[in-house]
């Protein structure tokens, strides 16, 4: 009997070696396959050297930070005029910065040294310490591995850039800020087909924004006729963010039709200075805020005691313009953000 058993069990070893063969070869390729696998799907986060990468899965999100100011952030030829070619180095930490998430939220950045031309770009405001990118969602299948942080949505995350000029100190003194409206809320809308965020971030390029930011109005008193400028939908004073803009208020007398209007003659100018300009004062319009003008024609002329025309131009580089132009239509930069008939 024990000679039965001993005679099955040698035939049954030598039944399995393949089997078992096999199985270890199955181990190999699996383990193979582990190590070798791409990292989308072994968990091992890609290394980020150009938002270049994020195009081929975010065609629509690449398109919209390209036509934006971020993207724009150093070969621009604003920002390549204002700041002499970047000779004043304290422009580069924020027109060609190293990840937000590297110094912290709400820290100044640094700058790069390398990529300088893709400005404020992906891997600027999504990569964390750890290689996989901050998102508002988690999905560790992804190639980039986004990883939901809330810190993104937050004014502070902007502000490590954009406080460079108190805007978001600005924005805490707002009744947007008390009640939980940030700089996203504006600046990046969600798109209308509900797929995100949308990655132009307008700001003073939009019309649209500037026309909602403030109001204009006038009426009359007496002889004089009083304009008032209302600061109604910025979450931050007007204008904001780059000592360079400036927001002008013109006035002419009323053409007769058909006639051709008067040049436009300079009633006053919203504007934060450079700290070398020690003779210019600051005359920002702060959130909630409403100025005052009076066009008394015993100081403006008598022009001013009939119908007048009152005019807002926006300028996004005033510094290399003259306040005093007879006619800011005439200048690039110049934008009309509101426009308004006054008549007696």
């Amino acid at each position: 009997m024990n000679g039965s058993i001993h005679d099955d069990s040698r035939r049954g070893g030598v039944a399995l070696k393949p089997l078992l063969g096999l199985a270890f070869l199955g181990v190999g390729i699996w383990v193979t396959m582990l190590v070798f696998q791409s990292p989308e799907a072994s968990g091992t986060p890609m290394t980020f050297t150009s938002s270049q990468q994020c195009k081929e899965c975010h065609p629509t999100v690449f398109a919209e930070w390209a036509a934006s100011e971020h993207a724009n952030a150093w070969t621009g030829p604003e920002v390549r005029k204002l700041s002499n070619d970047f000779s004043n180095t304290d422009c580069i930490d924020c027109h060609a910065p190293r990840p937000v998430f590297e110094t912290g939220i709400a820290n100044r950045v640094l700058p790069r040294a390398s990529r300088r031309h893709e400005g404020v770009d992906c891997i600027a405001c999504h990569l964390l310490p750890d290689g996989r990118m901050a998102a508002t969602t988690t999905n560790l299948e992804a190639a980039c591995r986004p990883v939901a942080t809330p810190e993104l949505s937050t004014p502070e995350f902007c502000a490590g850039c954009h406080d460079q000029h108190e805007t978001v100190v600005q924005w805490r003194a707002t009744k947007f800020a008390a009640d939980g409206v940030g700089c996203i809320d504006c600046h990046m809308p969600p798109r209308a087909d509900g797929s995100g965020s949308d990655h132009r971030s307008p700001g003073g390029r939009s019309l649209e924004l500037l026309q909602s930011a403030v109001e204009l109005r006038g009426a009359r008193e007496g002889e004089v006729w009083v304009v008032e400028l209302e600061n109604v939908g910025a979450a931050h004073s007007f204008p904001t963010d780059e000592r360079s803009r400036a927001a002008d208020l013109f006035w002419r007398p009323l053409a007769a039709e058909g006639a051709e209007p008067e040049p436009w003659r300079h009633l006053y100018r919203f504007r934060d200075p450079y700290r070398h300009e020690v003779d210019v004062l600051p005359t920002l319009l702060h959130a909630h805020q409403k100025h005052v003008l009076r066009l008394d024609p015993a100081e403006h002329g008598p022009d001013a005691s009939g119908a007048v025309e009152v005019a807002l131009f926006y300028k996004r580089s005033p510094y290399f313009s003259n306040p005093e132009r007879p006619d800011p239509e005439a200048e690039i930069d110049a934008v009309l953000v509101h426009d308004l008939v006054l008549r007696p």
